[in-house]
């Protein structure tokens, strides 16, 4: 009870601050005292002295300093010390020689939080801070390590009470209050918890493992709740505090793996990410150090697991260096290889599970695993698709798991065991975890039945659900047992795992795996984000028969080698594609590097010397050539090799009997690339196809000139793209069309000729030995000068039936002179693209012309040349012309308006040729289809083909295409939807 207390005007001001804040209440006694009707007892002497005769701090210190003197300091104590208890146990035993190490790593990330830093505190910092990383790197560790600061008064600063919140614990938690919630580990003083919940100035909220959190989807944005004595279902409660509906104020630090970050984006408001990455190189490498008791075993066993990428990644986790160390410490104390051990990440982890358990003196599986092991896999695999990590009595109960089975796992270190209330046990790494529910799908099914109520199929999924694309999107766990999955079917650990526990181990998952993943039925080849993970998936089996019968369906394959790993899994599935006939092949940047460079610097001379252990690899890979006999595209683009490289895979391509017929070389470094593959192709009588592309040097040409004055050359089609080359050397390569009989299609899209050049091209083109038939010149700098030339060719050329001159400045006048000589009737073309030539309507009145009289041109391409109404006018005379021959007519993008489409819709009525008529990026409005509709309803318009650009918003547009559809249902309209900037839509009919 207060009593005597002199009550100023400023605290019956404040006195509503109070209520409003809900503190506990005050009543009058009517003499001018207060009751306090809280439980505890509220001392205000000393707050302000005296009473009243000094003026009271501001409304928020007042509201503070009252909840400071409310919380009374022996509880404050009690509560420190009920945490401090608590989180001790996370320090107290780490795996053996870890906790300096993971102590060194949260401190680390600890300054980096602001209001754990003095530097920051002086600005103000983000509410919310969100630590994301994978398993096991210090996300909780550190978590809880805060929690300890905040009991040792290190955080006085910045946070007055904290509190934290376990998702694994609240996933059994059901509706309450929010301050039930956070009392948790305070059961008998919610009333104090109130009372600091309604200051909340400085109040630090923890929540740990957020992405654990199990609740419906959208659970966390519905039915907000700011009221925190009202009961709620726990995710309503965490979603209003994450999204400042409750206590706006109070910081929030959350950890979570990536996996949640995106919806943590969206539920929270301008957070702080700091990404927690665990060991760093050198600080797994000192680990290595401390571990072994020789320096050399050290290093050695650290280099394993270097060149090992995906379980590099996982000795982030402090655990995992811990078991890498353990298993191949114990490999070299017993004097064997560990380096096959390390190859997989399946083998290492096999190697370790079956260490732990070494076989006594009269060999055979220890006594008493095989029934321990059966409920500890299932443990795992439940986990792994419920997305739990920590299991209580009441899961072990639901599961039939007797706890006293779990006891071999804990005691070597496989499970550990939280005391913290009640008994909770979880594997020491999330990986661990997934490995052991790979082994559950690999027992044999009845064992598997027996190990439990729920039995196989309780919450866990077949392999065919474990392994499906939506399944995996939504639980990234499922992806890691699949790998550990592939692994076990090997035959070598299958027995490994009967020995050591005695189980017997089934055979049937591996036809599983090849029904459902590797041989999809009908289909022969892998969708391009499939392939990484199929190599991936057959490499940690190192089972050479799988990889054989997975891979003998596969014709076609699509290769991405972004790094060593990626070469080291290619090269082992490869060689064992008998029946490839496709393969496209793209190599980054950074995997091989130039043997003259590699001389500059230590660093590079260190690439080089990766570089020498790539190459193994790499011959490996180019062994396909040896297996797949059947070989007929080979595609190599974007691709950054080295001169060994490219000489170990021009020598396989020269020295195997090839069936290749087609190959596509662009962007390639080194620039001699080209021509070494060139001269491997050089003896190939099989190659009709081939594409050269992204050569700045002057060395290409020689040795294509070589390949096509070989007898034995059978090539049909050449492109050759953005080549450097003198004057010399494209006299060289005329000189060869003059004599080759076998190449008739050439492509010279984007090669700048110099005046001497353009016309020996020319002067070749008149020769009658010259065979070619289809000539494609496009965006190689030609204006109107060079048309005189061409044009005297085409009279004498007999067999040019195709002439691709886009993207040339040739003009009105250019044209005029190109017609000149596609008038005569000798000359025998038949397709003529003029794409964005710069073309108006002048130049129309020469096509018109010559499309009126007899000439052979059937497919004419005007695309993105400013013809306007005029053009289009004299266009449709030729168009309505018993003697014009044209069948297909692309008029993309050349300002057709609707005023045109009249004269267009008389000439379709007259015309019986055009079959193809592409008016895409015009504007042709409803008036303008209308008046082509009444042309196209007519049964007689033979047109088959129409593209428009279409308004699907138009109701009007969309009826009148539905008529035209109806009337003249031979007629197919399309929308004009694609870029020509990637494929110009004559492209096709062009057949390069």
């Amino acid at each position: 009870t207060l009593s005597s207390l002199d009550i100023s005007s400023t605290f019956k001001n404040n006195l509503g601050l109070m209520l409003k804040l809900k503190l506990p209440s005050f009543v009058g006694d009517g003499q001018g005292s207060l009751a306090c009707c809280s439980p505890w007892d509220l001392e205000f002497h000393g707050l302000y002295s005296p009473w009243g005769r000094k003026e009271l701090d501001t409304t928020e210190q007042l509201s503070q300093k009252i909840l400071l003197k409310c919380f009374h300091p022996c509880k404050q104590d009690k509560y420190r010390n009920i945490l401090k208890k608590k989180f001790c146990q996370r320090w107290k035993n780490f795996w053996p020689r870890l906790s300096e190490d993971v102590c060194t790593v949260s401190q680390r990330y600890e300054t980096l939080i602001p209001f754990c830093n003095p530097k920051t505190l002086a600005v103000p910092f983000p509410q919310t801070v969100v630590l994301h990383g994978p398993a096991g790197v210090g996300k909780t560790t550190l978590a809880k390590k805060l929690m300890l600061d905040w009991t040792r008064d290190d955080l006085a600063e910045t946070s007055n009470y904290a509190f934290y919140l376990s998702c694994k614990e609240l996933n059994h938690r059901g509706p309450c209050t929010f301050a039930e919630l956070v009392s948790a580990d305070w059961p008998h003083a919610q009333d104090d918890v109130l009372a600091i919940l309604a200051g909340a100035q400085k109040v630090l909220f923890i929540l740990d493992g957020f992405d654990e959190l199990k609740v419906p989807s959208g659970a966390l944005i519905h039915d907000l709740c700011g009221d925190w004595k009202e009961q709620k279902p726990v995710s309503v409660l965490l979603g209003s505090l994450l999204k400042r509906k409750m206590l706006p104020k109070a910081t929030l630090l959350i950890t979570t793996r990536p996996g949640a970050l995106r919806e943590l984006r969206l539920l929270t408001e301008q957070p702080l990410f700091i990404e927690i990455a665990g060991f760093l190189e050198e600080e797994r490498k000192a680990y290595f150090l401390k571990h072994f008791e020789e320096e050399s075993q050290a290093l050695r066993a650290f280099a394993l697991m270097r060149n090992n990428a995906a379980l590099f990644q996982l000795g982030a986790a402090p655990s995992v260096c811990w078991l890498v160390c353990t298993c191949l410490r114990q490999q070299m104390q017993s004097g064997a290889d560990p380096a096959a051990t390390c190859r997989t990440t399946t083998g290492l982890f096999l190697r370790f599970l079956c260490g732990r358990f070494p076989p006594p003196p009269g060999g055979g599986p220890s006594p008493g695993l095989q029934a321990p092991l059966r409920p500890l896999c299932l443990l795992a695999a439940e986990g792994v698709w419920t997305r739990s990590s920590a299991f209580d009595a009441e899961d072990l109960r639901r599961l039939g798991v007797d706890p006293s089975a779990l006891c071999p796992f804990l005691d070597r270190n496989i499970l550990q065991k939280s005391e913290d209330g009640e008994a909770c046990y979880s594997f020491i790494h999330l990986s661990v975890q997934q490995f052991l529910a790979a082994v559950f799908y690999v027992l044999e099914p009845e064992e598997q039945e027996a190990a439990g109520p729920g039995g196989r199929r309780g919450r866990v999924g077949d392999v065919r659900k474990l392994l499906s694309q939506e399944e995996r999107l939504e639980n990234p766990s499922l992806t890691h047992v699949g790998y550990f999955l592939f692994g076990l079917c090997n035959e070598r650990r299958a027995v490994e795992l009967e020995k050591t526990f005695g189980c017997l181990v089934s055979t049937a998952v591996k036809r599983e795996l090849l029904k459902h993943t590797l041989m999809p039925q009908g289909k022969t080849s892998f969708p391009a984000t499939d392939t990484k993970e199929v190599l991936r998936c057959l490499y940690e089996s190192q089972e050479e028969q799988l990889v054989k019968d997975a891979m003998a369906h596969v014709k076609e394959m699509s290769l991405h080698l972004k790094n060593k790993t990626d070469v080291v899994h290619s090269s082992f599935c490869l060689k064992h594609c008998g029946n490839l006939q496709k393969l496209s092949l793209q190599v980054e940047e950074g995997i091989f590097v130039d043997n003259d460079t590699a001389r500059e610097s230590g660093a590079q001379v260190e690439r080089s010397q990766n570089d020498q252990h790539v190459l193994p690899l790499w011959m490996d890979l180019c062994s396909v050539f040896d297996a797949s006999r059947n070989l007929l595209f080979l595609d190599i683009s974007q691709s950054f090799l080295s001169a060994s490289s490219v000489r170990i895979l021009g020598e396989k391509i020269a020295s195997v009997a090839s069936s290749l017929q087609k190959v596509v070389l662009k962007n390639i470094s080194p620039a001699d690339a080209y021509r070494n593959f060139c001269m491997a192709f050089g003896g190939h009588k099989s190659l009709t196809h081939l594409t050269l592309q992204g050569n700045d040097q002057n060395d290409m040409l020689p040795p294509l000139c070589e390949v096509l004055r070989n007898p034995k050359c059978n090539l049909q089609y050449l492109r050759l793209v953005s080549c450097s080359a003198t004057t010399q050397q494209w006299a060289d390569l005329s000189c060869c069309l003059k004599t080759n009989q076998s190449l008739t299609c050439l492509n010279l899209t984007a090669n700048e000729f110099l005046d001497e050049g353009a016309k020996l091209l020319y002067m070749t083109l008149r020769y009658p030995t010259c065979s070619l038939q289809r000539l494609s010149l496009e965006n190689c700098h030609l204006t109107e000068a060079y048309c005189k030339d061409l044009s005297s060719a085409l009279i004498v050329n007999q067999r040019l039936t195709h002439l691709c001159l886009a993207k040339n400045a040739l003009g009105d006048r250019g044209v005029k002179l190109l017609c000149e000589g596609l008038t005569y009737p000798e000359c025998q073309l038949q397709t003529l693209v003029l794409w964005c030539c710069n073309i108006t309507s002048d130049g129309c009145i020469h096509l018109s012309t010559l499309l009126q009289q007899n000439s052979n041109l059937t497919h004419l391409d005007l695309g993105l040349n400013h013809i306007g109404i005029i053009g289009l006018k004299f266009l449709c005379e030729a168009l309505k012309k018993p003697l014009c021959k044209l069948r297909c007519l692309w008029l993309w993008g050349c300002a057709i308006t609707p005023f045109c489409c009249t004269e267009l819709s008389s000439a379709l009525r007259s015309n019986q040729n055009l079959i193809t008529l592409d008016l895409g990026q015009n504007s042709l409005g409803s008036s303008g289809v209308n008046k082509l509709c009444d042309a196209l309803k007519l049964q007689i318009c033979p047109l088959q083909t129409l593209r428009l650009k279409i308004d699907e918003s138009d109701a009007q547009i969309q009826k009148l295409l539905r008529e035209m559809k109806e009337s003249n249902p031979q007629l197919t309209i399309e929308s004009d939807h694609r870029d020509p900037k990637d494929n110009r839509p004559s492209s096709h009919d062009f057949i390069f």
